[in-house]
């Protein structure tokens, strides 16, 4: 039998800056059985230009990009209100900081893990700061070159920090025609590491085949209802799907088995009825 793989619930920004909507997240991941939630944490001021964020975009929050970032940021008080919701809950939770001033944040949590986000792999100094940190961590490989891969592998190795590589194709959602499978595969022999998915797919199919291709971890994006206002929700499974995901990989790590010819007890009396007829022709 497989290794369990660590599910993991992306809530990411699809709490819309609510932390209504984010306790509802965790209930959703609870009800369905992952071991874990995580969120995003970006500095904006760090993360965006000025001029970017001075740039006209309608949202709920208002008419830039300035208010619209903003209002999907959490603060201290609303990540002290989630670990707590958390730890009742009985689910870990952690976040992909998209900046130095970010993770250095996150340090103020006991958080058991962390996650190099696909679009920060290039960014050698917050890997490093990550990887001093030696908490396992998820590493997303979209977007990036093997060369880009095999530079976010050695920071890591070189600080002596637990990783898994997660195989991901970054488009939002992406066609599953992209998926690229086998790749689970070529990470995996050429860098000698747990591998894990994280995907971001319409529907079910593509995740339950990375969950038998032997992956320790995967990644899925989670939200209340996939009409929802946000860049990521189309991309997401809603509750029922995120339950049926989760039950689908239990099976599917049940099904593995060893790779070892076995007779089951069960199948002895069957192999002897339904080779019964073989007596007699010998016999006769």
């Amino acid at each position: 039998m497989m290794k369990k793989i660590f599910i993991i619930a992306e809530i990411g920004i699809n709490h819309n800056g609510d932390l209504g909507i984010a306790r509802d997240l965790i209930d959703v991941a609870v009800d369905a059985g992952a071991d874990a939630v995580k969120f995003q944490k970006r500095t904006i001021g760090l993360v965006y230009t000025k001029e970017m964020l001075d740039g006209y975009r309608e949202s709920p929050w208002g008419t830039t990009q300035r208010e619209q970032k903003e209002g999907l940021e959490l603060d201290l008080n609303e990540y002290l209100e989630i670990e707590k919701y958390c730890q009742e809950k009985g689910i870990d939770w952690f976040a992909s900081a998209w900046d130095l001033e970010s993770q250095k944040f996150l340090q103020q949590f006991n958080l058991k893990y962390n996650k190099i986000a696909s679009a920060m792999i290039v960014y050698d100094d917050l890997l490093k700061l990550v990887a001093s940190e030696k908490k396992h961590t998820f590493i997303s490989t979209g977007l990036s070159t093997l060369d880009d891969i095999d530079k976010a592998v050695q920071i890591f190795r070189d600080a002596d920090c637990p990783f898994d590589l997660m195989h991901c194709v970054s488009t939002y959602p992406m066609k599953d025609e992209d998926a690229n499978l086998k790749m689970i595969n070529t990470l995996q022999k050429r860098y000698n590491c747990d591998v894990g998915y994280s995907g971001h797919e319409v529907g079910l199919a593509v995740s339950f085949a990375a969950a038998a291709l032997e992956i320790k971890s995967l990644e899925r994006h989670i939200t209340l209802d996939r009409a929802m206002y946000g860049s990521d929700q189309s991309a997401s499974v809603e509750p029922a799907g995120f339950k049926m995901l989760v039950g689908g990989v239990r099976k599917i790590e049940q099904a593995m088995g060893d790779g070892k010819k076995h007779i089951l007890e069960d199948e002895v009396p069957i192999a002897k009825k339904l080779r019964e007829h073989l007596k007699w022709e010998a016999n006769e």
